[in-house]
């Protein structure tokens, strides 16, 4: 059973899924956003491959991709962190360490959590923030004739992960991606604020952390539109150093935790800077079943054995 297939087993099952389906719930009465994000031993992390602190400065950082995919500055965080019987005050003190990092570096405070034992590491962190400004932000929004963009390249982070999983660890910038991924909160921001003084009140965004395909099929099936994508956007490092593999890499690796989007033709004039890559459009054409089952054969499977 895969992911999306437990998702429709949740939203089934609960009286009210209505605020299940995007990077963050937005919670209108009280004008915050709410999000959690787990990291998991031997699936999203090898303890042999990083150091406490890069994971605890990964931990938050992932979490705030979420806030910024829904358009929201992050305020606070919650973490809960379980433990196997070996670990020590020096793992705990150098994780910390790397969570204050970040909640320093992008104005975070932590306002609790948990800590309990457990077989293997394990990270649950709650992530909460506030809308820039009233713009609406969802995978629906998405419109024909939209120009998509994304904020970075893709497949570094997990280019860097089978660097180190073979004990290679060149190139650095590749191996970094997938240790310490950065949020694009700046990005959110003037993304959110160019909109509010355009006066559009939708937007179409996500971010990009299960693989660029993945958010291109969620974001299109969520509109009702398919997408043309003319542009895959990988560095050239990825290109370097996995010459014949690189486009599987750019849109099915994951964990690159960048902004995907979609904006009116009018707009992209402020949007044709370094911070952006333009990556295709959305048609006028509708979603199809074909497109998702060719998807569901595709895309990764956090649930297989």
């Amino acid at each position: 059973m895969r992911e999306l297939e437990f998702l429709k087993v949740i939203q089934n099952t609960l009286a009210d899924s209505s605020l299940i389906g995007d990077d963050c719930a937005y919670l209108e009465e009280f004008d915050i956003c709410v999000t959690q994000d787990t990291l998991v031993e031997g699936v999203h992390f090898l303890t042999h491959t990083t150091t406490p602190f890069k994971l605890g400065q990964k931990a938050v950082n992932v979490n705030l991709s979420d806030l910024a995919a829904a358009g929201a500055r992050p305020l606070y965080i919650t973490v809960s962190l379980s433990l196997p019987r070996a670990s020590d005050e020096n793992f705990v003190q150098s994780f910390y360490q790397g969570v204050q990092d970040s909640c320093q570096k992008y104005g975070v405070k932590v306002a609790g959590g948990d800590l309990t034992g457990a077989d293997n590491y394990f990270i649950s962190i709650c992530a909460i923030g506030k809308k820039y400004n009233n713009v609406k932000v969802s995978r629906s929004f998405a419109q024909k004739g939209d120009i998509i963009l994304t904020t970075g390249t893709h497949g570094d982070s997990a280019a860097g992960l089978a660097l180190l999983q073979n004990g290679i660890d060149k190139p650095i910038n590749l191996i970094n991606k997938h240790l310490v991924p950065l949020p694009a909160i700046e990005q959110s921001e003037y993304i959110m604020q160019t909109l509010k003084d355009a006066g559009i009140e939708k937007l179409a965004m996500m971010d990009t952390s299960d693989g660029l395909q993945d958010a291109i099929f969620k974001l299109s099936k969520a509109s009702n539109l398919e997408f043309d994508i003319e542009t895959i956007p990988a560095g050239k490092d990825l290109k370097t150093t996995f010459p014949k593999d690189w486009k599987d890499y750019a849109l099915w690796g994951g964990e690159d935790f960048e902004l995907i989007f979609t904006i009116p033709p009018f707009l992209y004039k402020y949007f044709n800077n370094p911070q952006f890559i333009k990556i295709g459009t959305v048609s006028d054409r509708p979603f199809s079943n074909a497109l998702e089952k060719e998807f569901e054969q595709k895309s990764f499977k956090h649930f297989e054995e």
